[in-house]
């Protein structure tokens, strides 16, 4: 038999940042649990957002088979990555295996999720108050990213992560950074368009920013810029974001 090893290609940073982008950009995902009743895995889709460290969050119902799971046995494998156009295998994917975390009501941390859910799932303001929903973090503990036939690689789980000293100092001036970001550049949708190869009558803003990039939406599309370094250091998210917003301005 084949070493299954060999089909692997080494992991680099090409990789680690395709990895990011396909977890950071995924307005939703499968997540598959274990139903306690029956043992079997069982599958459905969830909206995802992404906690100021890189985490992914979802949004469930109490009444849910995968809340139910979760609460039986924390572990999930989560995929994301949209098949394009042409053969669906032929487009990058990527299975997250987690440890799922319930975030407690009231928290500096829920307020936080939250806040960063919303700006990407407007719709969701009409239940996610509702008593019997809260979020979980879902703790990446590694990864398999199939970036296409042939590009197959194994990562860990802190790839995916953004372990940055500046992480709560970020996420404390986060909206200020976007307001000032949108007053300093208000060609930036457009900019944005182009950067994404988006149509340039889509109205894009930033839905999204950390110290490792932003991530911005139109409509049901988010896209994820990642910056090429982390901060480590709040008082430098102005001029990450700025050097960002003269590119794509430049574009």
């Amino acid at each position: 038999m084949k070493d299954q090893a060999s089909v692997l290609r080494e992991t680099d940073e090409e990789a680690r940042k395709l990895a990011r982008i396909l977890l950071r950009s995924a307005r939703y995902g499968a997540l598959a649990v274990l139903d306690p009743a029956t043992g079997f895995p069982f599958a459905s889709r969830v909206l995802l957002g992404t906690d100021i460290d890189g985490v992914p969050v979802i949004l469930v119902s109490a009444l849910s088979t995968h809340t139910k799971a979760l609460e039986a046995d924390p572990r999930a494998s989560l995929l994301t990555g949209e098949p394009g156009r042409g053969d669906p295998l032929a487009h990058p994917r990527l299975t997250t295996q987690c440890i799922a975390e319930t975030v407690e009501r009231g928290s500096s941390a829920h307020q936080r999720i939250r806040t960063r859910f919303l700006d990407r799932h407007a719709k969701a303001k009409l239940y996610i108050d509702f008593p019997d929903f809260r979020f979980f973090r879902l703790m990446p503990q590694s990864a398999s990213l199939n970036g296409g036939f042939g590009r197959a690689y194994l990562l860990e789980g802190a790839d995916l992560m953004i372990l940055s000293p500046a992480n709560d100092a970020v996420a404390a001036q986060a909206a200020q950074v976007v307001r000032d970001l949108v007053d300093k550049h208000p060609d930036l949708s457009g900019a944005l368009a182009k950067l994404f190869n988006e149509p340039n009558g889509a109205a894009w803003r930033v839905c999204g920013v950390d110290c490792a990039g932003f991530d911005a939406i139109s409509g049901d599309l988010i896209n994820r810029c990642e910056f090429e370094s982390l901060i480590d250091n709040a008082a430098d998210i102005t001029s990450h974001i700025s050097k960002i917003a003269y590119s794509v301005r430049e574009i």
